[in-house]
């Protein structure tokens, strides 16, 4: 009787897709084993490839609409529609709009940073498909706005102190003095695939946790923080912003539980539901999982140590596969065994612009017991 992989990566970040990732994997296994079933379930966390993760599993199409970027540039963007027994579904990625990966790094400045480009592709999906439903993953931000951006596109009015609407930027937020939501659109379900529990405000916060790596200098983050206490405070939104994922996506977590009514859920749980993947488990005698780094964080409950886990709890053995993993990754003993392209004492230079095929040597190298 074949044997039967479950072939369920994340992405190698800079290197290859999860898709990509899972069909290196996956001819690996062939090399080997060419009677195998093999099952490619590649997963995502809210960044970067979470629509192309879902499209294909939910027969979805891909939908094109003007937006923003971060800086307010006009872009071409898109968003998956999928049909639901509850009606059409729209799955968005904020990073597609207000994503880092669409600055160069001297363009970064979160004090100038807008969600406005994801409340756009709202819009669009409910004025132009009515959705029933919209699944938002919020990884990858260039952003530190609260997620006011994203509630102005949807019609939530930002006012100064002389009642005249003000554009709702970090650097802008100071002069806010009265928030309005009667002309808000009439809004579906939404729901957040968030993977971190930070708060909006404080030292674990949006700006003292993420602010650094989207361009904020150390002066430019008291002045985003101080923007943030005050948006609190204008907006009523203290119990909100105390919420665990109030943080995330330089505070779209606020933003979307506070002005849009969404629902923050782990990005796992959610991914999990959506791809059946506890009966696909179960169906496996063993699972290939990884990404491009597996490290300390990633044991807070990134996708593929929560993959790991869920396996081992089905008592369905797990093997991992990385571009890096540290000390603290290979001793957690949440995989059967853990291996890494940087063990090759290749170049970096050589393990990203060859990923594919080293990862595909790799597997084909393990030994699967």
């Amino acid at each position: 009787m074949p044997r039967r992989f479950l072939i369920a990566p994340d992405k190698f970040k800079g290197s290859l897709s999860a898709r990509e990732a899972a069909a290196a994997m996956a001819e690996g296994i062939r090399r080997i084993d060419p009677e195998a079933e093999l099952d490619l379930c590649p997963i995502a966390d809210g960044g970067e490839g979470f629509m192309e993760t879902l499209i294909a599993t939910l027969d979805g199409q891909w939908i094109t609409c003007p937006a923003l970027d971060a800086l307010g540039r006009p872009i071409e963007s898109r968003y998956v529609l999928a049909e639901t027994p509850e009606g059409p579904l729209a799955i968005l990625e904020m990073a597609e709009t207000a994503g880092l990966w669409r600055l160069a790094p001297g363009q970064r400045n979160p004090l100038h940073a807008s969600t406005r480009g994801t409340g756009l592709q709202i819009a669009h999906a409910i004025a132009e498909h009515a959705v029933s439903r919209v699944i938002l993953g919020i990884g990858g931000s260039a952003t530190n706005d609260g997620g006011c951006g994203m509630a102005a596109a949807l019609g939530v009015a930002f006012l100064d102190y002389n009642g005249r609407s003000i554009d709702p930027l970090p650097a802008n937020m100071p002069g806010i003095r009265n928030i309005v939501g009667a002309a808000r659109l009439a809004l579906p379900e939404i729901i957040a695939a968030c993977d971190v529990d930070n708060p909006l405000l404080g030292p674990h916060g949006a700006t003292a946790v993420f602010s650094a790596q989207k361009g904020a200098t150390p002066e430019q983050q008291i002045s985003l923080e101080n923007a943030l206490v005050h948006l609190v405070a204008a907006s009523g939104g203290g119990n909100a912003a105390a919420l665990p994922g109030a943080g995330a996506a330089g505070g779209l977590g606020f933003g979307l539980m506070h002005f849009a009514g969404a629902r923050l859920v782990p990005g796992f749980d959610l991914l999990a539901g959506l791809l059946d993947l506890e009966p696909r488990i179960l169906a496996a005698d063993l699972v290939l999982t990884g990404e491009g780094s597996l490290d300390h964080q990633s044991l807070a409950g990134k996708g593929p140590v929560a993959l790991a886990r869920l396996a081992r709890r089905l008592s369905v053995p797990v093997i991992g596969f990385c571009g890096q993993a540290d000390q603290v990754a290979r001793d957690s003993g949440v995989f059967q065994s853990l291996h890494a392209l940087a063990d090759s004492g290749l170049p970096l230079e050589t393990l990203i612009t060859r990923a594919g095929p080293l990862l595909t040597a790799m597997v084909a190298q393990a030994h699967f017991t």
